[in-house]
């Protein structure tokens, strides 16, 4: 029963994002989709459809999806100085001793951006596509 209403729920939300904005109780939602990637394993990459309240922040779509999909979590951290850190993801977290870390991209037409704020402060576009991606700055 709770696979059934969850594949509905993901059709609508697919139908809707191909539509455009959306309004639930005069809320105006933008619909996008996440990918999470690893880079550092086999991994399969998981891809989630979501939306967030239109001028609300990544942070809010990344909840949203966590509440609706028990296959994703994710853990934050906080910086007095820089705000809100991507600390984990699906149990994967960034370690500074292995030089890794969960980078956040905006990926338009294959062409991949570093977004220039954090989950905190970025507000998605309508159907913008964000990647999370496990990666490590090592050379």
């Amino acid at each position: 029963m709770a696979s059934t209403r969850m594949a509905i729920l993901s059709m609508v939300i697919l139908v809707i994002s191909i539509q455009g904005t959306f309004t639930i109780a005069g809320e105006a939602f933008v619909p996008l989709r996440l990918s999470v990637v690893n880079d550092l394993s086999n991994m399969t990459p998981e891809t989630h459809f979501t939306s967030v309240v239109e001028g609300g922040v990544l942070l809010g779509a990344l909840r949203r999806i966590q509440e609706t999909r028990p296959d994703f979590m994710f853990t934050i951290k906080e910086d007095p100085n820089y705000g809100l850190f991507l600390e984990s993801v699906n149990g994967v977290a960034g370690n500074p001793r292995d030089q890794t870390y969960w980078e956040i991209l905006s990926e338009n037409s294959g062409e991949y951006k570093h977004l220039d704020v954090g989950i905190g402060c970025y507000i998605p576009a309508e159907n913008e596509h964000i990647v999370l991606r496990f990666s490590t700055w090592a050379k």
